[in-house]
């Protein structure tokens, strides 16, 4: 067998309710700042039971993304840019001109492309009026809008892999990017997810009566694990990484935030939005095989925690199984919300910085974990500081789509 490469992580960044750079989220998440509120926009969707989200407010491509550069972008693709900018110079390679010769591609997810693009294709088949239909509106409204505007609008010329898998495009993007490289397919690759904010999507989760309405305290759900939690709440965001093969790194000499050192991805092949906790279980199980560690080399895992009664249950005993109750556990979603095709990109993001930090965040909101939920050490209140050398954060989508990563600490 060819050797295989090892792959790390030189640029990192995101736009999340809570900020757009890791110092001022850290404080945020130190804090227990929540960026969930009340959307007063939503008030004229009588039907809807949720007014809840975490969006990404005071948003705006920076000048130099000019008009004819963002035509081909809703605000899911300029989202999913503008953080990959932010890892791309994180990772001092924005100007190289070596990653517009081939060396770089681009694995990159959503859940969907820009509603108002969808909606004007609406109107085409529900009034037979195609006045707002335009050259650039399909490529606004397709699936991998974020994936191909990346690579546009950086001179991308490697291969392009598109994640739309829900919950899991963002942390499937970093897997099969992590992939490409590891079995020396690209030397680099932009990698993540990023999600708009659109009531369509509350309402997918409002028909399965899987939403917070707690709109009159939004500052107090979600509550991912907790015995009172009432449903989930959507965010937005944009979370890149950049993945690199570690010797070429090296010979540039990068910052290395982190190693990834295993990824696997399953699917549950049973139900169409029931989880299954015996393949959660099993996407983890071949994360670590991948990785080629022992259950008790991870330290921290960072869990997907939706604040939904048969996920939460599900995830939870699944991790327990596997690790016992010694395993400190939290979620992000009770500071975010459900950031939907972002969260695997995002929070991976979280994990690496927390990682690096010697400290992790709590589930924010979790007072009373649910007894049906796995015995384990669930981080609450201040957080908690510990020094480690291997993380986990696993997530899991509409579909039975699972997906596990974990990291090592470099240095």
């Amino acid at each position: 067998m060819s050797t295989m490469n090892r792959v790390v992580v030189t640029g990192m960044a995101g736009i999340t309710s809570l900020g757009s750079d890791w110092p001022a989220i850290e404080k945020n998440l130190r804090g227990g700042v929540s960026g969930i509120e009340r959307m007063p926009e939503w008030e004229q969707y009588r039907d809807i039971n949720t007014r809840l989200a975490g969006p990404v407010r005071n948003f705006a491509a920076p000048p130099h993304f000019t008009r004819k550069a963002t035509r081909t972008m809703g605000r899911v693709a300029l989202l999913a840019t503008r953080a990959s900018e932010l890892a791309l110079q994180d990772a001092g390679v924005r100007e190289d001109p070596e990653i517009r010769g081939g060396a770089m591609g681009v694995a990159y997810g959503s859940s969907t492309g820009s509603t108002d693009a969808v909606c004007d294709f609406f109107g085409l088949l529900v009034n037979g009026d195609i006045g707002k239909i335009n050259a650039t509106t399909y490529v606004r409204m397709m699936n991998h809008t974020a994936a191909v505007n990346i690579g546009l609008y950086f001179g991308l010329k490697g291969r392009i892999i598109p994640t739309s898998s829900a919950c899991t495009s963002g942390s499937q993007g970093v897997g099969y990017a992590y992939e490409a490289i590891k079995f020396g397919r690209q030397t680099m690759m932009v990698a993540g997810g990023a999600e708009e904010l659109c009531v369509s999507e509350a309402a997918v989760f409002d028909t399965l009566y899987a939403t917070s309405v707690r709109n009159d305290a939004p500052k107090t759900t979600p509550r991912p694990f907790d015995r009172d939690r009432d449903g989930l709440v959507i965010g937005e965001g944009a979370g890149t990484l950049v993945l690199e093969e570690l010797e070429h790194a090296r010979a540039r000499g990068a910052r290395i935030h982190a190693e990834i050192v295993g990824f696997g991805s399953n699917s549950d092949g049973d139900h169409v939005t029931h989880p299954n906790t015996q393949t959660m279980e099993q996407a983890m199980r071949l994360a670590l095989d991948d990785a080629q560690l022992p259950p008790q080399a991870i330290a921290y895992v960072n869990g997907h925690g939706t604040a939904t009664e048969l996920g939460d249950i599900a995830e939870s005993q699944a991790t327990h199984r596997l690790f016992g109750a010694r395993m400190p556990f939290s979620s992000m979603k009770g500071h975010l919300g459900h950031t939907l095709g972002a969260c695997g990109a995002i929070e991976s993001w979280f994990t690496i910085a927390m990682l690096n930090a010697g400290w992790f965040a709590p589930t924010l909101n979790l007072h009373n974990v649910d007894p049906r939920c796995g015995d384990l050490d669930y981080l609450v209140g201040g957080g908690r500081a510990l020094q480690c050398e291997y993380v986990m954060n696993n997530n899991f989508a509409f579909g039975g789509i699972n997906t596990s990563l974990i990291f090592r600490r470099l240095g």
